[in-house]
């Protein structure tokens, strides 16, 4: 799937918490790093004329950080530098895990060509594959990547914060306050 879908997919996991900005960005980043896997494409730019135009990304891709043990370090990563240290490490083992069942459910690209990947590497060859995968640009993406567009938006009127605040908190509130001005302020949580 697409990185945005990714992101917000990670950005939804964070908000099944109260979690604070650190470990809402590490939770959101977990959803999204398996990809960096995909940064190979960016030599294939550079080398243009090679006989093989997308050698280092079909090469890479889906391989060095679409697995158990980089999931593994994403969570003790997590764990080192989160604040809240293992509600923040399994979420973004969710998240994590997440990724790869969206890759497996929504990634082909044209004709038979199914993305998999090697989820036990390198003690294992095996290539987890769905032969049910649907195209990368498939309706069901945009379904998908729309909900979680809508969660986005209601969870920032509703908790008052969104991804805008890993950017910058000032950007963020008037974000917020927009929402909250087109929708009215949301009603107060009571806890007992």
């Amino acid at each position: 799937m697409s990185p945005i879908t990714h992101f917000l997919t990670g950005w939804a996991v964070a908000n099944t918490a109260r979690l604070g900005r650190r470990d809402r960005l590490l939770v959101t980043l977990a959803a999204v790093l398996p990809d960096a896997d995909g940064l190979g494409v960016l030599l294939d730019l550079v080398r243009r004329n090679s006989a093989n135009a997308f050698e280092y990304y079909q090469r890479f891709h889906h391989v060095l950080f679409h697995n158990l043990f980089f999931g593994i370090a994403l969570a003790i990563a997590a764990l080192a530098i989160g604040a809240r240290k293992r509600m923040a490490a399994g979420l973004v083992f969710l998240a994590f895990h997440l990724h790869l069942l969206e890759d497996i459910v929504g990634s082909r690209g044209l004709g038979d060509d199914f993305w998999s990947f090697p989820y036990l590497k390198p003690f294992s060859a095996y290539e987890f594959v769905w032969k049910g995968q649907w195209p990368l640009n498939g309706w069901q993406n945009f379904i998908i990547t729309g909900a979680l567009m809508a969660l986005m938006f209601y969870l920032a009127w509703k908790r008052g914060q969104s991804p805008i605040a890993f950017v910058s908190t000032r950007a963020d509130a008037a974000f917020v306050q927009v929402l909250r001005d087109r929708f009215g302020a949301p009603a107060e949580l009571h806890v007992s």
